[in-house]
């Protein structure tokens, strides 16, 4: 399709890549989906396939890779698997933007991998950043890969920085939504269940950010995310709770103004701008509709009832891998959450004593990195086992 800009979609069937599939769908001559990719939902990015064509797909899970190709057979559409396809996808010849939004640390290397290919990087997993910020800004630096935000924070404050020095910035104000459990008490919070958690009153999520929401984690990686994004220090991001979730985030400049985006608590409208940059796309959505929400309020959070927040901050003022440790014992108890092993309040336990004691590793070269996110894990583990025998 000539014009049409090519697009590689890292994570095409979770929430984010369905999105971009929606967006595709509703601009045909201004993008072509090139290359899938998925960890094991292989229904479903067949029947992506089947409908986007793209040049090939990627599953992860070599069974599932199987499955995808017994569907596909004869439509001329390759299926790739394990590591080596998903980094093919990132790095598609094709691909003038890359949509990284695989969930956890499962994005890192792709997200390098693409920003080492000097693509243009719709960037949605947070984590890469959180675990390597440092690596991939000056992989990007040196390959003149472009990172664009698509969390709606990130977008938001993109947006808001646009045509202003950006020595005038005085902070960053991400605005988070609070969750379902915001102004719980913490005997309430005690009491949580996976399915009380995932039950978001705003957004639309996978249950692993849906959770993260809810242990305001998701707003800790924001904060790790966005000092790597705009090259912030860590006095510089400020965060509030914003329950209507209208005003994405805010930047405040040093004569006092500040300047706030807002809009629809929809992720097709960040998506799209990561797309089409510089340039926007009508959508065809809901317009706001200021009259009808008629306030917007603003909280300082709870750090005591939500102490995933300090962790963060903490993590991005110690540095040294510190960042990469808390990211993956979330995601471990997080998983264990989940399946009913560790009560909701016991997320936010993992993580700090994993990072009281954190795996000793300095380096910061990709394979450092990984090796530092599995010794995270596992001590994770052992401290899930032994909780649970408490």
């Amino acid at each position: 399709m000539p014009g049409a800009k090519g697009v590689s979609i890292l994570g095409s069937t979770g929430s984010i890549g369905r999105s971009t599939l929606d967006i595709l769908s509703r601009q045909p001559g201004l993008f072509k989906a090139v290359a899938l990719a998925s960890r094991s939902d292989w229904k479903t990015i067949a029947d992506q396939a089947k409908l986007f064509k793209p040049s090939f797909i990627a599953v992860y899970d070599g069974e599932s890779a199987y499955k995808a190709r017994e569907l596909l057979r004869g439509s001329g559409i390759e299926v790739l698997d394990g590591v080596d396809g998903i980094l093919e996808a990132a790095s598609a010849r094709r691909a003038d933007i890359v949509v990284s939004s695989i969930v956890g640390a499962a994005g890192v290397m792709p997200t390098y991998a693409a920003v080492q290919a000097g693509k243009t990087v719709a960037l949605a997993n947070k984590e890469a950043l959180v675990t390597g910020g440092k690596l991939i800004t000056e992989e990007a630096r040196r390959t003149g890969a472009r990172i664009i935000p698509v969390d709606s924070e990130h977008s938001a404050v993109f947006q808001a920085l646009m045509g202003q020095d950006r020595r005038a910035v005085r902070k960053v104000i991400l605005t988070a939504s609070g969750g379902p459990f915001f102004g719980k008490d913490r005997d309430f919070l005690s009491r949580v269940t996976p399915q009380m958690a995932l039950d978001h009153p705003r957004w639309k999520m996978g249950p692993k950010v849906t959770v993260d929401s809810a242990t305001m984690m998701n707003k800790g990686l924001e904060i790790i995310e966005a000092r790597w994004i705009f090259d912030l220090t860590i006095d510089g991001i400020e965060v509030l709770i914003h329950p209507q979730s209208i005003v994405h985030s805010m930047v405040e400049y040093l004569d006092g103004s500040v300047l706030a985006q807002m809009g629809i608590a929809d992720m097709r409208i960040p998506i799209a701008f990561a797309l089409s940059y510089p340039d926007r796309l009508d959508l065809a959505l809901d317009p706001l509709d200021l009259a009808a929400v008629g306030r917007l309020d603003f909280f300082k959070p709870d750090r005591e009832m939500f102490p995933c927040l300090s962790l963060a901050y903490d993590a991005l003022d110690r540095g040294n891998g510190i960042p990469a440790v808390m990211n993956a014992a979330n995601e471990i108890a997080v998983e264990s959450f989940l399946s009913g092993d560790l009560p909701f309040t016991g997320i936010a336990d993992v993580v700090r004593t994993v990072m009281e004691d954190p795996p000793d590793f300095n380096d910061q070269s990709l394979s450092g990195i990984l090796r530092g996110d599995q010794l995270a894990r596992g001590a994770a583990h052992n401290i899930i086992k032994a909780y649970g025998e408490n």
